[in-house]
């Protein structure tokens, strides 16, 4: 069995190697680019609601404080700092960070990366409104105690969007050999069957520690449109949930 040194460290340089990529939709990350404009959507909504932003504001949500962990090239960190949010963007792998802080530069957006990691901040007694946690507990050794730290970081009343993968036979296909093998949009081995986490596993981990869920949604592909939709049903795959601290 490899041990968590080594597990991270193989994550690392399997994201490393895809660094350069970020801001190209046709590169190795063109599926986040097909699904980002779903996955903002849901997390707009969320973030409005929970928080009663003022829609018809220019910046609705200044004041709050974001945490955009595993940020990579920052396809969600800048969309927040553009609605008004104080963004703090982490990655424990130095090229994304770089790759963020250029882009972010270069159209004027102040956000706060940094080469960290979710346990680091809560060292420094951290604390943020939002937690978008988007793709990442897939990819980290210890998903229970992950979600620990990210509960921790959270103020009373924050809120958290988590999106990961099912594991069932039907992700194996869709996840790994269709969009790894077939449709070759992702390098392949990006993904580890196993360490996929079913909706009631994530439910279970979330009310462990003190997060109140409180919506699962299901990102699912539409061939025929080509094209990612929210599904209210279709948890099959890629879902989304929110959840509230106590």
């Amino acid at each position: 069995m490899k041990n968590l040194d080594e597990v991270d460290k193989e994550e690392l340089l399997k994201f490393e190697s895809m660094a350069e990529e970020w801001w190209n939709p046709e590169g190795k990350f063109k599926p986040l680019h097909m699904l980002n404009p779903c996955r903002l959507g849901y997390i707009t909504d969320q973030i409005k609601s929970h928080f009663r932003c003022k829609v018809d504001k220019l910046y609705p949500f200044s004041g709050l404080r974001i945490l955009d962990i595993g940020c990579g090239g920052g396809l969600l960190s800048e969309p927040m700092a553009r609605l008004g949010a104080t963004v703090v963007g982490v990655d424990p792998v130095s090229k994304n960070i770089k790759v963020a802080e250029i882009h972010s530069k270069q159209i004027g957006l102040d956000i706060d990366y940094r080469i960290s990691t979710a346990e680091d901040l809560l060292k420094k007694n951290e604390r943020f409104d939002v937690i978008l946690n988007m793709e990442v507990v897939e990819h980290v050794p210890h998903p229970q105690r992950y979600l620990k730290t990210c509960s921790e970081l959270l103020k009373s009343g924050g809120l958290m969007t988590c999106s990961t993968i099912n594991r069932n036979s039907k992700s194996y296909l869709w996840a790994i050999i269709g969009a790894e093998y077939v449709m070759r949009w992702l390098p392949k081995h990006t993904h580890e069957w196993q360490k996929f986490i079913t909706p009631e596993e994530l439910g279970l981990f979330l009310e462990e520690n003190n997060l109140e869920l409180i919506d699962t949604k299901g990102f699912v592909f539409s061939f025929s449109q080509w094209d990612w939709k929210i599904s209210s049903k279709d948890f099959s795959v890629n879902y989304v949930t929110t959840s509230v601290k106590n």
